[in-house]
């Protein structure tokens, strides 16, 4: 997918209050970042940020970081961020994930995976944010007790993600192919789901955990 470039992007990106550039040279370090020792929940592919940002409002103690490859996409949210007020515990970074171990270790509580590529070709399937290259690296950065949530609307990745979980010990706590009609499961929505729920689309949803 080509992204339309924003005029102006990395400026307003590097001047915002929230983003933190050269992240790996905070690794081991993010409580100090936040100045509190609370729990740290990251989103991979934070998009336009409604998600984080909503997070971040609802759940005042909990850390939030939102991870985002281009800035083309991760611009918006910052703007969106000038518009209201100050959240003091959450963070932006540009960065890709694939070397994710490289700016956190043994600090992360939650894991939220978002409408990730669901990258469909097989040849590619290490890509795929719930293939075992990716939950390999996630052992190296969740502090305890680990947790990974997913959305999707593709339901072939949906079920790619639940084999990979399992395989690699993780127990699944909830799992839904229809999360908007599952009043028993608590959501805030990210734009892309508002948008695949006016068309019709499910969304599949599952949290899993590993001990």
């Amino acid at each position: 997918m080509r992204l339309k470039k924003i005029k102006n992007a990395i400026e307003d990106i590097k001047s915002s209050k929230y983003y933190v550039e050269e992240p790996a040279l905070n690794r081991a370090k993010w409580h100090t970042i936040f100045g509190n020792d609370l729990p740290i929940d990251i989103e991979i592919g934070m998009g336009k940020g409604n998600f984080i940002i909503n997070m971040a409002k609802e759940y005042p103690n909990t850390n939030f970081i939102g991870i985002e490859k281009y800035d083309s996409v991760m611009v918006k949210a910052v703007r969106k961020l000038n518009t209201i007020p100050e959240l003091k515990n959450l963070k932006l970074i540009l960065y890709d994930a694939r070397d994710i171990e490289n700016i956190f270790k043994k600090e992360i509580h939650r894991i939220y995976l978002n409408f990730s590529d669901p990258w469909p070709k097989s040849k590619h399937e290490k890509r795929r944010l719930t293939s075992s290259t990716f939950l390999e690296k996630y052992e190296k950065i969740f502090e305890n007790r680990k947790e990974i949530f997913q959305k999707t609307d593709n339901i072939s990745f949906f079920e790619f993600s639940y084999a990979s979980l399992k395989e690699n010990g993780y127990t699944i706590k909830y799992i839904t192919n229809d999360l908007w009609n599952d009043t028993t499961i608590p959501n805030i929505p990210t734009e892309y789901e508002e948008k695949f729920v006016k068309l019709g689309i499910k969304i599949n949803s599952l949290h899993a955990y590993k001990n």
